[in-house]
């Protein structure tokens, strides 16, 4: 395997999500053109978490789960994480010093159970889920317990690192079926049906929603390399210590266009 820039998608499952069928862990790997490498690869990151020695033991255990030799010490990778890696200021005070916000109000204004990326996102028509109430906060501290294992450095908003060679980003891939761009690009991996363009034949080794997720997270990450003026940037008011969402701008509705209210 020749060095250069490689894309790793990860749709997280929960921290024992051995025992759920539904949802587990799941990793595509893309190279430099776009290209999959390896095999997607689906079940519990766990043991590979706990047993990896730094930052290139890390990459070295997804690279071995796909099936690839280690990429060279030199190789750029963007690992792109399908969970919050994050939570809200609000919310952080609430629990650290018992401070109250103001007035919390409804679900999707709450800010205890969403950050300020979610509230942007809200604003245009994307309906983001909370790891405080939608039973997520299992895999937002698995991704986060991955940040503060090999990229506990925050670059700018939305972006960690290790150093430059190693950068984590959060994705989601949800609304990414609203993007023309990422649907055209799923297009190399899996046509879509002449007769139904909401359907697709997927290959056999992406036969389950984790591994199509990972792929698309991969998708969103190599988008960060290489066209990062197709993703939606973060706003300056967005505090860099909860994060961010990259997102294809064209999967974002805008700001004022009628969209439903989430209950909580």
């Amino acid at each position: 395997m020749i060095g250069g820039d490689y894309s790793i998608g990860w749709d997280v499952g929960g921290w024992n999500c051995e025992r759920n069928r539904e949802s587990r862990d799941a990793l595509v790997i893309l190279d430099a053109e776009r290209r999959r490498i390896g095999t997607p690869w689906r079940g519990n990151l766990r043991a590979t978490i706990n047993g990896a020695a730094g930052m290139r033991g890390w990459i070295r255990g997804l690279f071995a789960l796909c099936g690839l030799p280690a990429p060279p010490d030199h190789s750029r990778v963007v690992l792109a994480i399908d969970t919050p890696l994050g939570f809200s200021e609000a919310f952080k005070a609430l629990v650290t010093r018992f401070e109250a916000a103001p007035g919390p109000g409804a679900s999707q204004d709450n800010p205890y159970l969403y950050r300020a990326a979610e509230h942007y996102l809200f604003a245009r028509g994307v309906k983001p889920l909370s790891p405080v109430k939608d039973m997520i906060g299992s895999q937002a501290t698995k991704g986060m317990h991955v940040l503060a294992r090999f990229a506990p450095r925050v670059e700018r908003c939305g972006v960690w690192t290790h150093g430059a060679d190693f950068t984590v980003i959060e994705a989601y891939p949800s609304p990414c079926r609203a993007s023309p761009l990422v649907q055209g690009l799923l297009d190399d991996y899996a046509p879509r049906n002449g007769r139904d363009p909401s359907l697709r034949t997927w290959p056999p080794d992406l036969d389950d929603g984790d591994k199509r997720d990972a792929l698309v997270c991969a998708l969103i990450g190599h988008l960060f390399t290489h066209r990062p003026e197709s993703l939606a940037q973060p706003p300056e008011r967005i505090p860099a210590s909860e994060g961010w969402i990259w997102l294809p701008q064209d999967a974002l509705s805008p700001v004022g266009s009628p969209h439903d209210e989430q209950k909580d």
